[in-house]
């Protein structure tokens, strides 16, 4: 692992907590009931948090399963992978607070990520 790559790890860990600490300043400030911006906003923030969560994550896992090894095109498929977490995440929050979330339309969404994510790292 070279130092730009702990750098990052460590760099997006510290900003996946800030994201965290956002996360909790809003719901201990503000009540998302019967609040439509403070729902979305909150779950923008818990996406956004999860994502940046994933991100650093993600790497680790294939950085350990390449054999310590660093590939190229690692940080953009653990970025893709934190992106479809944060938005998948985002998604589910806001149509739970909408009271719109059911157990068919979570499954459809998660296993269309799935779908498209294993479409896109399939080795040429």
């Amino acid at each position: 692992m070279e130092r730009r790559d702990r750098l990052a790890n460590v760099g997006l860990l510290a900003l996946a907590a800030l994201s965290w600490l956002a996360v909790g300043f809003l719901f201990t400030n503000r009540s998302p009931e019967g609040d439509l911006a403070v729902q979305l906003l909150g779950a923008g923030l818990v996406g956004l948090a999860a994502g940046i969560t994933t991100t650093p994550l993600a790497w680790l896992v294939a950085f350990a399963r390449h054999g310590r090894i660093a590939y190229h095109g690692d940080w953009v498929r653990a970025a893709r992978r934190g992106m479809w977490v944060g938005l998948v995440v985002a998604l589910l929050v806001a149509l739970r607070t909408q009271h719109a979330l059911s157990l068919p339309v979570a499954v459809f969404v998660v296993f269309m990520v799935v779908f498209v994510e294993v479409s896109l790292s399939v080795q040429r």
